[in-house]
């Protein structure tokens, strides 16, 4: 494959603003620097201590960096390459825009400030056992008091405070705050073990509500379409690395005394991964630069897109490499369970090309 270079610092795409661009390839260069530098679980307070990423997400006037989604989803893509644990998604940008999105100033200055220094980890509470991540049908239900079990909670069993998605007595949704020790909560058995996952249960417990007494079924739709966003940014980020640890395993495997990477099919196959790769990134960077009425749907063509990438370059990575990536000291296995596990997450590709449908047609 000496036609294309699927190897570097994976450069933003140009906008207008150079000086924007040039900080992001900035940002990118020191967290993948500090994550190559210290791996695994001990990189978390490192990022946040040295580089705050934890503080992206919040504004300034909240104890944070008021960052956009574009940095947070440059954080997000080099996380995914190196599957590093890290509760960035479910609290420092999930958790964090559901807070913002109550409008409640007092809760949110209380607590972000904790979650912009990642002293505090916050779990958005939402899905039901199905996995339907439907801002209209959230699986608590309050009555003065809240009541369900919710499952897929990320980082959820090691979080420190929870905001709960709950529909009310008048069928309104709406936001609260709770105490995890009220809860009856713990540790889901996962198909990706490097992405932590509880199941919660709300037995009559109380809890804050948060912000004004209005129906936030519009704010949870804005927090899963940026968690769309940012969890795609991931995907791209892990897609990323099984292309490159797949194209230079082929330039290494000799067989019938030529490298792999010389064979026109496997060739074809990389160029083509390389393509859905790319487009995915695309995807992801139009909507992270979006706004207003087209975040929906470029938060679902992102999502939708970047997890069938992601499934499609594990499995590459899985085949191309032979029997040794269905060993357990392979890492393929690893990058096989976030794509399929992630593609489950905050919706399925065709609940997404479903909404994509009912915008354009």
């Amino acid at each position: 494959m000496s036609g294309i270079d699927v190897t570097g610092a994976d450069p933003i795409p140009e906008t207008d603003d150079a000086e924007h661009t040039e900080a992001l390839d900035a940002l990118r260069a020191a967290v993948r620097t500090l994550l190559h530098r210290t791996p695994g679980e001990g990189a978390w307070a490192k990022l946040c201590g040295e580089i705050e990423v934890a503080s992206l997400a919040v504004p300034e006037r909240f104890g944070g960096a008021g960052a956009g989604l574009p940095e947070v989803c440059v954080v997000l893509e080099e996380l995914g390459r190196t599957l590093t644990p890290a509760p960035m998604l479910g609290s420092a940008v999930i958790a964090t825009t559901a807070l913002l999105g109550t409008g409640d100033d007092e809760a949110c200055a209380r607590l972000l400030p904790r979650v912009a220094r990642g002293d505090t980890v916050a779990s958005l509470v939402w899905a039901g056992e199905r996995g339907t991540w439907d801002p209209l049908a959230p699986v608590c239900h309050w009555d003065g008091r809240l009541h369900g079990t919710a499952h897929y909670v990320l980082d959820g069993a090691a979080a420190d405070v929870f905001v709960v998605a709950a529909r009310d007595e008048r069928g309104w949704v709406r936001l609260f705050e709770v105490d995890p020790g009220d809860t009856v909560r713990a540790a889901a058995v996962a198909l990706d073990g490097s992405r932590p996952l509880a199941t919660v249960t709300f037995d009559g417990c109380a809890a804050r509500p948060l912000g004004a007494d209005v129906d936030h079924a519009a704010a949870l739709a804005n927090v899963r379409d940026v968690g769309c966003v940012a969890l795609a940014a991931e995907q791209v980020g892990a897609s990323a690395h099984c292309l490159d640890a797949t194209v230079a395993y082929t330039q290494q495997r000799v067989q019938y005394g030529h490298p792999i990477a010389l064979f026109q099919a496997l060739q074809h196959r990389m160029a083509d991964l390389y393509v859905q790769v790319e487009t995915a990134r695309s995807a992801v960077w139009a909507a992270a630069r979006a706004g207003g009425a087209t975040l929906p749907l470029l938060a679902a063509v992102a999502k939708t897109h970047a997890s069938e990438t992601a499934c499609r370059a594990a499995a590459e990575m899985v085949q191309i490499h032979g029997g040794i990536a269905i060993t357990w000291e392979h890492e393929a296995h690893r990058y096989f369970k976030r794509a399929h596990g992630s593609a489950q997450l905050l919706g399925q590709p065709h609940e997404h090309v479903t909404r994509l449908a009912a915008r354009v047609l």
